[in-house]
């Protein structure tokens, strides 16, 4: 049995760039700066001073990535306290923090989080309808998952 989950019209969306993506994600937010003026945005730490100093929006910014700012994002997927994600990753260079990026895609999946790992994804997702009004997303009941049998350990 599946649930829902209400998008509002101002979705929380993250914002998060691998370096060399930076300039890239920059570039789009700028051209995209009145959309994004409508919805209250997060960050990963450089990425998030740097989007906030460019767009003069307020960003709520976490750590940098590899110090456990991917981490802090996935939290708040996994809480329900994020509504899209937008991050551009690099797959073209290892990443020290390669596993922290992978728990974010998964996350994503999930929780079927919208999430755009490029520039056309999220032009795409920002041109959605769904952007500017509110939206039921579908949530995958895991509460079978949640009580499978667990291994029992010998008491010795």
């Amino acid at each position: 049995m599946a649930s829902a989950r209400i998008l509002p019209i101002n979705k929380k969306i993250a914002l998060v760039a691998h370096d060399n993506k930076k300039d890239e994600l920059l570039e789009w937010a700028m051209a995209n700066k009145s959309k994004l003026a409508m919805h209250k945005l997060y960050a990963t730490g450089t990425t998030g001073k740097i989007l906030e100093e460019s767009l003069g929006q307020y960003i709520t910014k976490f750590l940098s990535g590899p110090l456990g700012g991917d981490q802090q994002i996935g939290a708040m997927i996994a809480e329900g306290k994020l509504d899209i994600m937008i991050f551009f990753w690099d797959p073209m260079e290892a990443q020290p923090h390669d596993p922290d990026v992978k728990a974010l895609l998964r996350l994503s999946a999930v929780y079927n989080l919208p999430i755009a790992c490029n520039a056309a994804t999220a032009d795409f997702l920002f041109s959605s309808p769904f952007m500017t009004e509110t939206y039921e997303a579908e949530q995958i009941d895991y509460s079978q998952y949640l009580k499978r049998a667990l291994p029992q350990l010998d008491k010795q």
